[in-house]
């Protein structure tokens, strides 16, 4: 089932069971979807591959959020986030433990003549691992390889 379809089935299923919180938030996210269609044109429908990525950087802004607020002393908004943050990885593929990443690094700096350009490494690994590992654990582990 596309991504777009199950969201939608999802907030019908939350609005009859009478959760608010989950439809707010399941609202939110098919919002940004139809926003993001709309972006590319008229009439434009938005891959799988595409979805997932504004699902993404919307998970990313939930964990910026959540770090903001834990630091401003806001725990009761740091709660919330992490809430929002559950239902927004929920609909996200399975990320890669930091042990796959890490042997999927090596794995490009095996096949690399240039090691020390961090810059050429990241885009590859990058490149490999779109969608499935976070990208400042990418950055963490490629910056600990090199360094």
């Amino acid at each position: 089932m596309p991504l777009l379809e199950k969201l939608t089935q999802d907030i019908k299923e939350a609005m009859k069971s009478g959760n608010a919180g989950k439809v707010g938030v399941l609202r939110m996210l098919s919002s940004a979807l139809k926003n993001r269609a709309i972006e590319k044109g008229k009439d434009a429908v938005l891959t799988d591959e595409e979805a997932v990525q504004v699902l993404a950087r919307e998970a990313k802004k939930r964990k910026e959020s959540v770090e903001a607020f834990e630091k401003g002393g806001r725990p009761d908004l740091a709660e919330k986030e992490k809430i929002e943050l559950v239902l927004v990885e929920a609909y996200l593929p399975k990320q890669m433990s930091r042990e796959e990443v890490v042997s999927a690094v090596e794995k490009v700096l095996s096949g690399l003549s240039d090691k020390s350009n961090q810059g050429l490494v990241m885009k590859t690994v990058m490149a490999e691992l779109k969608g499935k590992a976070d990208g400042k654990m990418i950055s963490e582990i490629v910056k600990e390889k090199l360094g």
